[in-house]
């Protein structure tokens, strides 16, 4: 299965996600940790689908696409797993999920100064 559609099942599985934590932190003691990762998720889940939307046009949708999809799994997975296991996934985890999280912006920005695709 190519890349393009498999995106609107992960914004998907994101936006499922980013509703139940938000409902979760609502209910939780701390809600820091599950807010974040509700955040996260809902500010990228339609970002992702945007994203499917140009893919045709974008030159760098694919690769932007790529590293959201990642950082965004990895930064709410660290802070998920902090709140229901007290550790994160590995050390660093969240960070590095920013991190590709922003290179994916910056990939984004990146793409509309390149000319679009033909096809």
């Amino acid at each position: 299965m190519e890349f393009r559609r498999v995106v609107p099942l992960l914004a998907g599985l994101m936006g499922a996600f980013g509703v139940a934590a938000a409902a979760a932190a609502s209910h939780g003691a701390d809600p820091r940790l599950l807010g974040g990762a509700s955040a996260m998720c809902l500010a990228h889940a339609p970002a992702l689908i945007a994203l499917t939307s140009a893919w045709e046009r974008l030159r760098l949708a694919a690769a932007s696409a790529v590293l959201l999809s990642l950082g965004t799994t990895l930064f709410a997975a660290d802070l998920t797993m902090r709140h229901l296991a007290g550790h994160g996934l590995f050390l660093m985890s969240a960070p590095a999920g920013g991190v590709l999280m922003m290179l994916g912006w910056l990939t984004l920005a990146l793409g509309a100064f390149l000319p679009p695709k033909t096809t």
